[in-house]
């Protein structure tokens, strides 16, 4: 195994250590595979993490591994190495990494990071959330194609009320829808309308779609899990490598190629030659921000009615207006 790997990129000398070491053992592909990959789609992926918080997911021994999740920075860093102080929903506060250039990518997967889960704000702006996260989640029995007929839903919506989403495999079996946002609402807000849509949606596709936090409710439909825009939540970030044997990518695409893509072929091998040819599928996204005020006004008319806020993860303190913390199953009968 050769002792390291020197690099100059975006200014910023470092080496790349162990590269031999082999991260993806199914594949043979080794962590200085990995690093090229990530330097092959460094514009989109810029585009897409620039000046964002992330928080690492750590593999020492390669995907197959053990892994670990680090939200601090160690003390023994770079001089040049760009951090942003973010907090937890309990309001514990951390020095997180930022992706300042590409060279804060690589660094991080010297360390054994093979994807990044990415903050819905910016450095520059940690107030406010300029994404909206429209997480596909398959329940037990879904198959990936009621996921493409969910995000078919997902996007005549938006398109009913002038909303241009962006879709991204999620690297395993799910699919994202992001919106990027005019820098306007916090994460409490873009929730509120991310429940909205949820609650909009099953109520035109019963019989496909689900906003049910509880498993129990759900029966075989597509989550729509609202709570991937919670405030400090942090989502597997567009062009970040999955611990799956096959090194699968999540990857931004074109609409009309939901339905002819599957994620299980977009990996580490074939993703540079598909931006090579045909460039970053989100590439218009950072010039047309969104407003979610009809979301709002959605959530605004269902509060109105009568509806409570939908359930908040564990980890939250309670929140006005939200439902006890129970499963329906396990409620107390009256």
């Amino acid at each position: 195994m050769s002792d390291g790997v020197a690099m100059e990129l975006a200014g910023h000398e470092l080496t790349v250590t162990s590269p031999d070491k082999v991260f993806f053992a199914e594949r043979g592909s080794t962590k200085l595979d990995l690093v090229q990959f990530y330097l092959s789609v460094e514009e989109p992926i810029m585009r897409a993490m620039g000046d964002r918080p992330v928080l690492l997911q750590r593999f020492p021994d390669g995907a197959g591994g053990n892994s670990f999740f680090q939200k601090r920075v160690p003390a023994k860093r770079p001089h040049w190495l760009q951090t942003a102080t973010v907090a937890t929903p309990n309001g514990t506060t951390s020095e997180a990494l930022v992706i300042g250039d590409i060279a804060h990518v690589v660094w991080a997967v010297n360390l054994g990071c093979l994807g990044f889960h990415v903050w819905p704000s910016r450095a520059s702006d940690i107030d406010h959330a300029d994404e909206l996260r429209i997480d596909l989640d398959p329940t037990p029995g879904v198959s990936y194609q009621q996921i493409r007929e969910a995000a078919a839903e997902v996007k005549a919506m938006l398109d009913e009320i002038g909303i241009v989403g962006h879709p991204k495999t999620s690297g395993n079996k799910g699919l994202h829808i992001y919106v990027r946002l005019q820098p306007k609402w916090d994460s409490y807000a873009v929730r509120a309308a991310a429940v909205a849509l949820a609650r909009a949606l099953e109520r035109r596709r019963p019989d496909l779609l689900t906003a049910a936090w509880w498993k129990e409710e759900r029966g075989k439909r597509v989550f729509i899990d609202f709570n991937q825009n919670a405030p400090h939540k942090t989502i597997f970030g567009a062009w970040s490598v999955r611990a799956r044997p096959g090194a699968q990518v999540s990857t931004p695409m074109r609409w009309d190629e939901v339905d002819l893509l599957h994620p299980d072929e977009l990996t580490i091998a074939t993703v540079p030659d598909r931006v090579a040819v045909d460039g970053d599928p989100w590439a218009s996204m950072e010039t047309e921000p969104q407003n979610i005020d009809e979301l709002l006004a959605w959530s605004a008319r269902d509060m109105a009615a009568g509806l409570m806020d939908a359930p908040w993860p564990p980890v939250y303190p309670k929140q006005p207006n939200e439902p006890p913390r129970v499963a329906p199953s396990r409620a107390k009968k009256p």
